[in-house]
């Protein structure tokens, strides 16, 4: 299981830094996420809150999270990035295929994509892109992208999306992982039947218990029941090590933190986010 650091909320010019202690302090990842705009009238309830509300002000700040990939892999070696997650459904996908393979050799297949439908109308409306469809949109351009990805000469003909023959280069050197978010009925069964893992949002455990269970039953009922499925996991109560030891056990191959949270609040500096990152490695990754 990888500890990996989720990014979102901060400063874009610390991303690097943060990247380069991460890896220092033995983390396994960096976890960025994805909005296009914020409106300045946001109408649609955001969904995993019980207001509604969503958990950051409209001027945080949010890179775009495959440049933010390329940037933090220039400075480092090993650390692993994961989209958590890229709403795909706001591109059009041979462009978004673009991005991800260049992101992907750019840091020597250190990248897993992970994707989601999207729950903010008035991005869409924004971009152009239909709302009510997105769910089979998302089906249709994960399949896009490993077309593409598959480099040569290619075609694709379907619902949204046709074009073809051609071909787009680069493309990965090593096989993109791509994990479905989102915890609705049909979110879970994309990812299961379709995605090579899950991302998770923001869960207690016992709600993972529940969510891997119908994750684990869809997958063994799909062509791709014998593959591996990876599981990016965020737990608000899980933060001692009896409780990293059962996500282990429990299958999951991701763990999200953000390890500075321990030590202070969002408020920190850069400096001192990196000093909370290097004290979790020493007090909990060395222990593990």
């Amino acid at each position: 299981m990888d500890f990996c650091i989720a990014v979102a909320y901060s400063d874009p010019e610390d991303l690097c830094e943060i990247a380069l202690a991460a890896e220092s302090a033995g983390f396994g990842g960096i976890v960025v996420s994805d909005h296009v705009i914020h409106p300045a009238q946001l109408s649609t309830p955001y969904p995993y809150t019980a207001d509604g509300q969503p958990r950051w002000e409209p001027d945080t700040p949010w890179p775009d999270p495959l440049i933010a990939v390329g940037a933090m892999a220039a400075v480092t070696r090993k650390l692993r990035f994961i989209t958590s997650v890229l709403v795909l459904t706001l591109r059009h996908p041979v462009l978004a295929a673009k991005s991800v393979a260049t992101a992907s050799v750019l840091s020597q297949g250190r990248l897993t994509l992970g994707v989601g439908a999207g729950w903010m109308r008035e991005e869409f409306a924004v971009l152009g892109q239909p709302f009510e469809d997105r769910g089979r949109r998302l089906a249709e351009a994960i399949a896009v992208l490993r077309t593409l990805f598959a480099g040569g000469v290619v075609e694709h003909h379907g619902e949204f999306y046709d074009f073809g023959p051609l071909q787009m280069n680069p493309v990965p050197k090593v096989p993109v992982p791509i994990y479905g978010g989102g915890v609705s009925d049909a979110a879970l069964r994309r990812a299961a039947t379709i995605c090579d893992g899950w991302a998770s949002e923001i869960q207690t455990r016992d709600e993972l218990d529940e969510i891997l269970a119908r994750l684990r039953a869809y997958r063994a009922d799909s062509p791709r029941a014998d593959e591996p499925f990876g599981i990016c996991a965020a737990l608000r109560d899980v933060y001692d090590l009896d409780g990293y030891r059962a996500m282990q056990e429990r299958g999951v191959t991701e763990l999200i933190t953000v390890p500075w949270l321990f030590y202070g609040d969002a408020s920190q500096s850069c400096q001192a986010k990196c000093d909370g990152i290097r004290r979790f490695g020493d007090e909990i990754l060395g222990r593990l």
